[in-house]
């Protein structure tokens, strides 16, 4: 018979030589090497888990073909949505993007081991507002390049081109009364650019082409006096009346979220700025839906809009030369989308007041006390 190993010598008898074998296998210093190297796996798999357009640990993973690389849903939708085109890792073309069941469900036991490493809620409500699982994604292919103009070849880039409606057979119906010379039929009565824009005509707010200023089509923002052609982009290039104007770039709750001047509307008091995204997202109430009542409680209003066109509220945001406006008091009632975005921040944190206190008292949220402080309160950025 084998004699037993040294290592059991002296052993009392009472002691199995199984039960030394857990106890030994199971010593602290041997579970801390092991513990050591398990975190180093973990740490090694979030490092390689991360998002290529946020660096965060991935969430909602999809992945691109045929290069493979893989990004958070709702990171890809806001890049198509930027106008971004082929991969955002490695900028090749790709076929078509699918949500990755392998990756989440590594992610899975990653965040079951160790929850820390999820996102927060608010986070991870926003990215679900942007992206659901399984919603189809195609990333755009970038458009041809332009061909280089060449300058040596149209003497006629510094005159101004006839407008839609100066034909005399265009296909709006309408001519213009004064319509421009064009280059190629006469130079010496064209109009040389540098002069302005020609007499009865304008640039577009939007798309910068010429308008005739008296086209039936043509439209007119009351606010910052600029107008629009109506024809080059849809939804655009026009001024709309007050209530049916939609804010520019707030098209829905995902875009509001993520406009770093909501923040600015409230001092940068994140904790305010939470709780009204918190509201907004459970009462599926939209910008334009804000941007309305903030339209109709200032026209409620005795001196209506007159005091933001005195303060200057509307900025010169278009590209190009404004109109004047000769009467702060003057009726208003086209908008574009620049001047009704302007009106959304400017009136957002009176209309959260007000609809935070209805709100209130029909037991949608609970009563807080407002700081004495305010803004200038030195804790604020401390919560």
């Amino acid at each position: 018979k084998r004699a037993a190993s040294p290592s059991f010598e002296g052993l009392d008898d009472m002691v199995s030589r199984k039960r030394f074998r857990e106890d030994t296998e199971s010593s602290p210093s041997m579970t801390s090497n092991s513990m050591t190297k398990y975190n180093a796996l973990v740490e090694d798999l979030v490092q390689e888990l991360q998002c290529g357009c946020c660096s965060e640990l991935v969430y909602r993973p999809v992945v691109v073909s045929p290069c493979q690389h893989f990004f958070c849903g709702s990171c890809c939708v806001l890049w198509v949505k930027n106008k971004g085109t082929n991969c955002p890792a490695c900028r090749g073309v790709s076929t078509h993007v699918t949500s990755s069941r392998p990756l989440q469900t590594m992610l899975d036991i990653i965040l079951r081991s160790d929850p820390s490493r999820m996102r927060t809620e608010r986070e991870r409500m926003q990215a679900d507002e942007v992206y659901k699982p399984g919603q189809p994604i195609r990333i755009p292919a970038p458009r041809e390049p332009s061909p280089e103009p060449n300058f040596n070849d149209t003497p006629d880039w510094d005159y101004a081109r006839p407008c839609p409606h100066c034909a005399a057979d265009n296909q709006f119906g309408w001519t213009c009364p004064q319509p421009i010379v064009d280059y190629a039929t006469d130079s010496e009565r064209a109009w040389h650019i540098d002069d302005g824009a020609p007499p009865g005509h304008a640039y577009c707010g939007n798309c910068e082409s010429l308008l005739a200023l008296q086209a039936p089509i043509t439209t007119k923002c009351d606010f910052c006096q600029t107008s629009f052609c109506g024809i080059s982009v849809h939804g655009r290039c026009i001024a709309l009346p007050l209530n049916a104007q939609q804010p520019h770039d707030m098209n829905d709750l995902s875009d509001f979220v993520q406009s770093s001047e909501i923040y600015e509307c409230f001092d940068s008091n994140f904790v305010e700025v939470e709780i009204l995204f918190d509201y907004l997202t459970t009462r599926q109430i939209t910008p334009k839906k804000i941007y309305r009542d903030i339209v109709l409680h200032i026209q409620a209003q005795p001196q209506g809009f007159r005091p933001l066109v005195e303060s200057e509220v509307f900025p010169e945001i278009h590209g190009i030369t404004l109109g004047v406006d000769e009467d702060s008091s003057a009726l208003r009632t086209r908008i574009c989308r620049h001047c009704a975005a302007d009106i959304l921040l400017w009136g957002l944190r009176g209309w959260w007041v007000r609809e935070r206190e209805v709100a209130i008292q029909k037991g949608l949220l609970q009563r807080r006390p407002d700081c004495e402080a305010g803004s200038s309160c030195s804790r604020q950025k401390d919560l």
